[in-house]
């Protein structure tokens, strides 16, 4: 089910809680909200539409991913200064991002996966992991 997004600033720096197999529910609504909001979006936490739990979606290629409890393991050792933009909040802002990064999740049937991701799929899952964790840009 599509849901409105979230603008309040103080729930959103609440950190998530982390996810389990029965929070299925809120990730298909992720997903929809995200495939909803294509044009404007590539990534979406849980904690924007209102659930503080700790599940991020996220455009791949074609492709929508939804990643419960999304850890980053290892990364880059540079990092970018880059502008970013996000539903939740007007205008852009600065945002240091590694070039690449290993993340441990579990998938939407709950199986855990370990993923390396570069360039700008890599700049939207961090803003995504940060949004689990209460961080705003």
């Amino acid at each position: 089910m599509v849901k409105e997004i979230i603008k309040d600033t103080e729930f959103l720096q609440k950190v998530a809680e982390p996810a389990t197999r029965r929070d299925k529910a809120v990730a298909e609504d992720l997903l929809d909200t995200l495939k909803a909001n294509r044009a404007i979006c590539v990534g979406l936490a849980a904690n924007m539409i209102g659930v503080a739990k700790s599940i991020i979606a996220v455009q791949v290629g074609k492709q929508n991913l939804a990643m419960f409890n999304p850890k980053i393991i290892k990364h880059a050792e540079e990092y970018s200064e880059v502008m970013e933009g996000c539903l939740s909040l007007l205008g852009e802002r600065p945002a240091k991002r590694y070039a690449w990064i290993e993340v441990e999740y579990r998938d939407i049937k709950f199986k855990p996966q370990k993923q390396r991701f570069s360039g700008f799929t890599a700049e939207v899952i961090q803003h995504e992991i940060d949004h689990c964790q209460g961080v705003l840009i």
